[in-house]
């Protein structure tokens, strides 16, 4: 998002010296002021000098936020975007296909969880055998990174002409970029971990693409596996799938936990070739 001083021109009371009481908090972005905790940063803003002056930039800074913002739709609005504007991309595998009704669909985040080892990335590949020769990796070892990469991505194609050439976006895996984040008693690693998935979501919806991620597992209640990340990514996929693999036979069970239009519980299997 814009840094806070591009804004100075056309927001005046955005200016040189609330800049100046944000950047003491280390706020340089609208990115940043979205991070932070409201209403500490307010009360700090009570006990400053020009604190109405201050007050006014706050208030500001919210109104170029919601003027942003996606008008909200309604169901059957959704329904018609995605019947009229959204198609589904094959997976590869004919299995998984079958159990998703068509494959990944497009505008939609979906995830695969699983141990390591379970098949995840080998699940990815099968998808990207078919593409191999229009692919574009990034390297991303933090969340900061990927940030920058799927902005810039995001530039890209709203300056683009001529035919969509982005149909997916692959994050393998996301799990790793955020758990080091979480640490701690603060919010601001949850903030972080939201605002990715907000990001990637927008992307799907606003450009019609697929979405995929990978998401390793941890020890749950009873020594039960469960999904990394926690509670409260669990609402931002918009299909969830958990992966388990028999080392003896080779094969790969995926199992829905979530998808929007077909039931949870639902299972296919395919064997993985090689190791």
């Amino acid at each position: 998002m814009a840094p806070l001083k591009s804004l100075e021109q056309d927001h005046p009371h955005i200016d040189s010296s609330f800049q100046s009481f944000c950047a003491s908090l280390g706020i340089l972005s609208v990115e940043d002021f979205l991070l932070n905790d409201h209403y500490e940063f307010a009360a700090i803003a009570e006990r400053q000098p020009n604190s109405e002056r201050i007050k006014q930039g706050i208030r500001e800074i919210f109104s170029i936020i919601d003027g942003q913002r996606q008008p909200l739709l309604n169901g059957m609005e959704l329904l018609d975007d995605a019947l009229r504007n959204k198609l589904v991309l094959s997976t590869g595998c004919d299995g998984i296909d079958l159990l998703l009704e068509g494959g990944l669909r497009e505008g939609q985040l979906t995830e695969l969880v699983g141990p390591s080892s379970s098949g995840k990335t080998q699940a990815e590949g099968r998808r990207l055998q078919n593409v191999m020769n229009n692919i574009f990796c990034q390297s991303v070892f933090d969340i900061f990174t990927m940030f920058r990469v799927l902005h810039q991505l995001e530039s890209n194609m709203r300056s683009q002409r001529g035919p969509q050439m982005v149909r997916l976006i692959i994050v393998d895996s996301i799990s790793s970029l955020i758990t080091p984040i979480l640490g701690g008693s603060g919010s601001h690693g949850h903030a972080l971990m939201v605002s990715a998935g907000y990001l990637l979501k927008k992307l799907a919806h606003e450009h019609n693409l697929a979405v995929l991620v990978t998401n390793h597992t941890v020890g749950g209640e009873g020594g039960v596996p469960k999904p990394a990340l926690g509670e409260t990514w669990k609402s931002i996929p918009h299909v969830r799938l958990l992966l388990s693999r028999d080392r003896e036979n080779n094969a790969t069970t995926v199992s829905i936990v979530k998808h929007s239009s077909v039931a949870s519980g639902t299972t296919a299997s395919f064997v993985i070739s090689g190791r």
